[in-house]
């Protein structure tokens, strides 16, 4: 009876002891008793609001453009390729996602955007456009990142996606501004793509911008060009008698070296030019391949030429010319395509004899370098076909 008294005493001392001097006063048990039992670990507000994740947030990383398209991965310095972020709510209510974008091995710079913000309802699906646009000295070669989802009470999404830069073969870029006289002259040839460019222009006078650029990737992959140029003009005035901005611009897509048998030819003697926007692109190789586009926008005083055609021997010859005189506004898109004829059926073993024909060769006559090249261009083309 006495020992249980004695313990009773100690067990009230101690508690008045704390209560009484929670500071300096108490000793370091009565303290630490204190703290234990008046300091109690609170829940985060998180795991409050959230006892358990209301649901999961999925997210995929595609492409623009078809399924079935080849090679949508590649990309050239300096032009842009567009993937499609979907983000799928999986959960029983609406979530105000927060998206992000982690890079791997270049410039979050190279994005249209790194973060963004969306409302998704319950079980839907939002999209959203993010764009790629490597800068002008991307180095050649593949590069990656992440696209992260993240909501209040949702189990976070991620998903990766990759693209590949591929190199200029040839770039040449002129930009001009100012006041007197200026020529230029270019002429760009390539048996692998096919391609003859030709340029002699010359002004007089006053502009407040002047471009002409060409690129050439001679195996382009994707939707790149295997050659494009690009030319504007922007306020062009001639200030005094004799001043103008002439220029004879041709192109040539030899159907030989696997061109689309086009030519483009372009003149004009202008005397004023209050915009002029223009683009030639030619697709040997890749998903768009087999085609040559001419898209020109521009207004201006003088006389203007555009004369294209396309001759493929026993298929097609498509001819097209205007002439203007005057003062005029023109948006002019050609459009021409070289499509590979649909296979034949065969019977009785016709194919199996057609494929067993030799193919011509051409035996070298030449000396030179350049006349041996022009040989080898034609067997290579004589045993593609």
């Amino acid at each position: 009876m006495k020992e249980a008294i004695f313990v009773l005493i100690l067990l009230v001392s101690c508690a008045t002891a704390t209560v009484e001097d929670p500071g300096g006063g108490s000793s370091t048990t009565a303290s630490s008793v204190w703290s234990a039992q008046s300091i109690p670990a609170l829940p985060s507000a998180s795991a409050i609001t959230c006892p358990s994740a209301s649901g999961f947030l999925k997210v995929d990383i595609g492409l623009s453009g078809p399924s079935s398209e080849a090679d949508k991965e590649y990309v050239t310095q300096g032009k842009t390729l567009e993937f499609i972020v979907t983000v799928k709510n999986l959960g029983q209510s609406d979530a105000d996602v927060e998206l992000g974008v982690s890079t791997d091995n270049f410039s979050p710079a190279w994005l249209s955007w790194t973060s963004e913000s969306m409302t998704i309802p319950a079980g839907s699906t939002r999209t959203c456009t993010l764009q790629v646009n490597p800068d002008i000295d991307a180095s050649p070669g593949e590069y990656n990142f992440n696209v992260d989802a993240s909501a209040k009470c949702y189990r976070s999404g991620s998903a990766g996606a990759s693209f590949v830069v591929q190199d200029f073969d040839y770039a040449s870029e002129t930009v001009v501004s100012g006041t007197g006289q200026f020529q230029i002259n270019k002429n760009v040839r390539s048996m692998n793509s096919g391609i003859k460019s030709t340029k002699d222009v010359f002004f007089s006078g006053s502009v407040d911008a002047l471009v002409k650029n060409e690129y050439l990737v001679d195996q382009s992959r994707g939707r790149n060009p295997n050659f494009e140029e690009q030319d504007a003009v922007d306020n062009y005035q001639a200030l005094s008698a004799g001043d103008a901005l002439t220029g004879t611009e041709e192109f040539r897509s030899s159907r030989v070296f696997g061109g689309v048998g086009a030519k483009f030819l372009e003149s004009y003697n202008v005397q004023q030019v209050e915009f002029k926007n223009q683009n030639l692109n030619l697709h040997q190789t890749g998903s768009l391949s087999k085609s040559a586009e001419f898209n020109t926008a521009n207004n201006f005083t003088g006389y203007y030429l555009i004369d294209a055609k396309q001759t493929i021997p026993g298929q097609k010859n498509l001819k097209e010319r205007e002439e203007y005189l005057g003062s005029f506004e023109v948006n002019r898109r050609i459009l021409f395509r070289d499509t590979p004829e649909p296979q034949t059926f065969c019977f009785d073993g016709d194919c199996s004899k057609k494929a067993a024909l030799p193919k011509t060769l051409f035996t070298s006559p030449c000396v030179s370098s350049s006349c041996s090249n022009f040989v080898n261009n034609l067997n290579a083309f004589s045993s593609s076909v």
